[in-house]
């Protein structure tokens, strides 16, 4: 009893903590360009981090949830990097960030 006790309370550790509209495509692919922009924020990468913010006032819906989603997303990318991460390249941000783009069209093709 305790085994199972105890592999059920690991498997809902492992659960992600992100709320259930996270499976969303559109949320996805705007928390995906919120890190990018986090993340170039916090390795002083201005270029990157305005493309990716034209990227979701573009193509997403303007609407508080995906406000929410992206800032959300920058804030715990930006804090996480602050941890002492290592910086990618601004190339390797780039290529992160343009397959971010093409999932976040994807997501809202109408919004094109």
């Amino acid at each position: 009893m305790k085994f199972i006790l105890s592999t059920l309370a690991a498997a809902l550790l492992t659960l992600p903590v992100f709320p259930a509209h996270a499976a969303d495509p559109g949320t996805a692919a705007i928390e995906a360009i919120g890190k990018i922009n986090g993340m170039a924020l916090a390795c002083e990468q201005p270029a990157i981090s305005s493309r990716a913010r034209n990227a979701v006032t573009s193509t997403a819906p303007k609407t508080r949830a995906n406000g929410e989603a992206f800032e959300n997303a920058t804030n715990a990318a930006y804090l996480e990097q602050g941890k002492g991460a290592p910086c990618p390249d601004a190339a390797a941000l780039n290529t992160a960030l343009g397959e971010a783009e093409k999932n976040l069209q994807a997501a809202f093709p109408a919004s094109r």
